[in-house]
């Protein structure tokens, strides 16, 4: 079963990532449903090149990860501080990633608050991707981790798609380079969504 739920995100980023919308991902008894993912690709020997990603220059210590099998947690720290998680796609040895932006607490909803006491409502606990991964209580040691393997205390539960319909998509929020590539997608039905902030780097005119 694990190899099957790998194989349905090793695929092109932009389809593994709305692949990820509406599964579950769970840190011990904290779940949450996915409700915003940003696809990412990789170096530019790869299928899709993609200088925004943390790959786009090559395989380092920090995105090895990225370069594996599909299904793994890949974890960063974002200004040294918040703990951003991504699940790794594509076939093996060929990088991309989702960044989880946002989510829905449907279970452990006391455990994250206590986390998070400075959100002011359930939607926010886990909405924007530092609020995310405290909200599951996810570190730099969680790198790694094989979300299928029902041994792993960080899992993910990929359930059924959401139809195309549902999905909406827009521009990677804070982005630089890259910035209009239409790589976010998100259920706008849900109040956990984050709110779309361009990165005043990005050129205005930038081609997608």
């Amino acid at each position: 079963m694990a190899a099957v739920c790998a194989d349905e995100l090793a695929v092109e980023p932009p389809v593994a990532a709305r692949r990820l919308l509406g599964a579950t991902l769970w840190s011990g008894a904290v779940g949450v449903r996915i409700v915003e993912v940003e696809a990412y690709g990789g170096d530019p020997a790869g299928p899709w090149p993609d200088p925004a990603s943390h790959s786009g220059r090559g395989r380092t210590k920090r995105n090895t990860v990225m370069f594996g099998p599909a299904g793994v947690l890949y974890v960063y720290l974002s200004y040294g501080m918040h703990t951003c998680i991504n699940v790794t796609s594509g076939p093996d040895g060929i990088a991309s990633a989702a960044l989880i932006r946002s989510g829905e607490v449907i279970a452990g909803a006391d455990e994250a608050r206590a986390r998070r006491a400075a959100a002011r409502s359930d939607a926010d606990l886990a909405r924007g991707p530092g609020n995310l991964g405290s909200a599951l209580g996810i570190t730099l040691s969680d790198y790694g981790t094989p979300l299928f393997d029902a041994n792993s205390a960080i899992r993910l539960e990929l359930g059924k798609a959401v139809p195309a319909k549902q999905i909406a998509s827009g521009p990677r929020v804070g982005v630089s380079t890259a910035a209009d590539l239409a790589w976010r997608f998100w259920l706008p039905s849900s109040p956990a969504v984050s709110t779309y902030r361009r990165s005043p780097r990005a050129p205005r005119a930038e081609a997608s």
